[in-house]
């Protein structure tokens, strides 16, 4: 099943470690299958507050995705990120189409 990376980027410090970051992490990603559905981007918020950005990158499984961030080469631009940043990262898993809302009551 598809799962998914998603970071709500509250605050970020643009500056010369966001940029290296910026650079190397698409490497990190190919080797897992890890690819960009959201990064960044325009936010129209509806209901209540957002602040910061929102990245979601697309894995083919969660084993993947586990793999990618405890990999060696994306642990070793981790820092480069987290010590310049204020953000929530998650995992989650994508669902089985079709699907429908009450599939959850299951």
């Amino acid at each position: 099943m598809t799962a998914y990376a998603v970071a709500h980027m509250r605050q970020v410090a643009m500056g010369p470690q966001i940029v290296e970051y910026l650079h190397k992490i698409d490497a990190t990603l190919e080797p897992f299958g890890g690819r960009f559905v959201v990064h960044g981007g325009n936010i129209e918020v509806i209901e209540n507050d957002w602040p910061g950005n929102l990245i979601i990158i697309e894995f083919p499984d969660r084993h993947q995705v586990r793999n990618w961030y405890n990999s060696p080469a994306y642990q070793a631009i981790l820092a480069l990120r987290t010590g310049n940043s204020q953000s929530d990262v998650v995992f989650v898993d994508g669902v089985e189409h079709p699907h429908k809302a009450t599939d959850v009551l299951d």
